[in-house]
């Protein structure tokens, strides 16, 4: 034979077939002979179809076609080495030459023994298959790439637990069609996994969905049909689909592996018109499903099996529901449940709830929270996805309903525990101070209990990130709800407030922070008189009240920043210790700004009014300043900015 140039990038035109010697020749396939060779360089086998073609032009054209397999990428799928043309002087013809990895076993090699032990398939080696069959035949027809020779001896096995989809072909070989009927006197078997329309040289991507139905088939009948029996059955199914019926009830009466998926398959990947198949995309979600898996031996098969991401792409394709019953499914595959929070987050929120009437909207809140919830409980080590499943509960909790459900279900307990176990992380820190805010601001609170642990968490927190302005921001938004809840205790006041002090220094430029600080200290200090010493004690070398004079003179026209400072004064106002300090630092000024900048501000003129008026009261003689009834009013009502 003489070759002609090769078509490999970097292969020389004289290294074609001189450089391989032939080991063995195989049973002829549908298109050429197959033939094992050892390349004599490296002595690496491969095999090589040789596909006689009409002609030089015939030749290039499927050349031209099977070009772009080369750039395929897939764990799953055995690329082409080689292709190049070569000239056999014998029978005057030109031939394809394809070269591909070998493998001595496949899927058929795997029914036959079956069937010669009359044995079912191993249900975990049968699942672990199908997923790495499905996913390399979905990353296919993503493309808009046929398979159009699907055959258990086209899936390779290249190690224990590993295929390969094989031998790929192309429009312009198999519509050949003299060779086709040539092959088919030659063995009738050969074409019997085709699906009716390819015979007809119609291909499509339901002509894959009927192939692999039937190797589907041959994996579950190997235990009770013979070789034979099993070509006729795939070829009856052609015109009498209604022989797969007692097929699928043997099936089920042995208890093949998968015989609940098989079940609910093959009815759907066999019918004779290829309009009513179904797509890739469904065998996936069928065979994933919960129905399909809820055999407990297929449970079990599937746990510690990667699903690729191909699969988990489709299985997640749906609405919040089938996502979640994914995340059910899959609940010890970290990587799936990863990728689901991903799709979740990227949902607008009306979807998350659903629906818009309140019962029914509880139930699924309910639903949504006790997935999310098992997830970070099944994964405790995960951090990114303990963050995925906070950023998605802070979506929801913002219904009353579902942030009571929260609560009931431990959920400030379970954050107090990561905060505990991953201080370090900040995104953790970040998601899990985001999520506390939200769960606690404007709620009903069930139980006080578990709050109480949160104020020396928060503080560990800060101490742990003290330069970092955003866990500052988050953590003055929860100290001051805790605040307002009475959940910070006497000894953790000072350095409450310390802190918040510290958080002010810091973001002094974040109005949130800010106001969420500022109303923190508020709070501490009407509860508190030593919090509201340590408000104005020197620290650093300044105190509180410098810093407030500095924040004043930053925000001077902002009325809620103003209104903060003046709610502070107020509290530290009322205890006449601290009244000379106040009058010291010229606070009386800053008060009396405030009233004449802010006139038509009922309550911040009314704040600025009693500041002024207790540093009038201390200022006259008499046993000194004392207590102003009513001094220490109620904080605003207004909702906190968002950390």
């Amino acid at each position: 034979m003489a070759s002609l140039p090769a078509v490999r990038q970097g292969v020389a035109p004289q290294d074609t077939m001189e450089k391989y010697q032939t080991l063995q020749e195989l049973s002829p396939g549908a298109l050429g002979v197959n033939v094992v060779v050892e390349e004599m360089k490296t002595k690496v086998k491969h095999v090589i179809k040789q596909v006689q073609c009409i002609d030089h032009h015939h030749a290039s054209q499927a050349l031209d076609e099977l070009m772009p397999l080369l750039q395929l990428r897939h764990p799953h799928i055995s690329v082409y080495e080689e292709l190049f043309q070569m000239w056999d002087n014998e029978v005057s013809s030109t031939f394809l030459c394809l070269v591909m990895e070998y493998s001595p076993e496949s899927f058929q090699d795997v029914i036959e023994a079956k069937r010669k032990e009359k044995a079912v398939v191993d249900a975990q080696w049968l699942q672990t298959m199908l997923v790495q069959v499905l996913d390399a035949l979905e990353y296919l027809h993503h493309l808009d790439i046929l398979h159009r020779n699907l055959k258990p001896s086209n899936i390779i096995l290249v190690g224990q637990n590993q295929c390969k989809l094989q031998d790929l072909s192309c429009h312009a070989l198999m519509t050949h069609r003299a060779k086709w009927n040539v092959r088919a006197e030659e063995d009738p078997c050969k074409k019997s996994w085709m699906a009716p329309e390819a015979l007809d040289f119609s291909f499509s991507q339901k002509s894959d969905i009927w192939s692999l139905g039937c190797i589907l088939l041959d994996l579950a009948s190997c235990s009770f049909l013979n070789g034979v029996e099993a070509m006729y059955l795939r070829k009856s199914l052609r015109q009498q689909p209604g022989g797969l019926r007692a097929l699928l009830e043997t099936v089920a009466e042995r208890e093949v592996p998968l015989a609940d998926t098989f079940s609910l398959l093959l009815p759907a990947m066999l019918q004779i018109n290829p309009s009513d198949r179904i797509t890739i995309k469904d065998v996936i979600r069928i065979t994933f499903g919960k129905a399909s898996l809820k055999s407990p031996s297929i449970a079990l098969s599937l746990h510690g099996l990667g699903i690729p991401e191909e699969i988990t792409t489709v299985l997640l394709e749906g609405n919040m529901a089938s996502i979640l019953e994914v995340m059910q499914t899959f609940s010890s595959h970290p990587e799936v449940q990863l990728r689901a929070m991903k799709k979740l987050i990227s949902m607008p929120e009306d979807q998350l709830a659903l629906v818009r009437d309140t019962d029914t909207k509880v139930s699924w809140d309910a639903s949504f929270s006790s997935v999310l919830l098992s997830v970070m409980q099944s994964h405790p080590d995960s951090t990114r996805l303990i963050v995925k499943v906070y950023n998605l509960l802070t979506m929801v909790s913002d219904h009353e309903p579902a942030s009571e459900l929260l609560q009931q279900a431990g959920l400030c307990e379970l954050i107090l525990q990561h905060l505990t176990s991953f201080c370090q992380d900040r995104e953790v820190c970040l998601g899990g101070l985001g999520l506390l805010w939200a769960l606690l601001v404007d709620a009903v609170i069930m139980n006080r209990d578990p709050l109480k642990k949160l104020p020396a968490m928060v503080v560990q927190v800060l101490d742990t990130h003290p330069v970092d302005v955003d866990v500052a921001e988050a953590g003055c938004a929860v100290l001051w709800l805790l605040s307002l809840l009475g959940c910070i205790r006497e000894e953790e006041l000072e350095k409450v407030v310390v802190l918040l002090l510290r958080s002010i220094r810091l973001g002094q430029g974040r109005v949130q922070l800010v106001n969420n600080a500022y109303r923190g200290l508020a709070s501490l200090a009407k509860a508190s008189e030593l919090a509201a010493f340590r408000v104005v004690v020197l620290q650093e070398g300044s105190s509180g009240l410098s810093l407030l004079q500095e924040t004043y003179q930053l925000y001077r026209d902002d009325p809620e920043v103003a209104e903060n400072l003046c709610m502070l004064l107020t509290h530290l106002a009322s205890y006449k210790d601290i009244l000379p300090e106040l009058e010291y630092s010229g606070i009386g000024a800053l008060a009396q700004d405030i009233q004449d900048r802010f006139p038509s501000s009922l309550e911040l003129v009314s704040y600025a009014k009693k500041v002024l008026l207790s540093l009038e009261t201390a200022a006259q003689p008499g046993p000194g300043a004392r207590e102003l009834p009513g001094a220490a009013c109620g904080l605003s009502g207004d909702r906190p900015a968002l950390p």
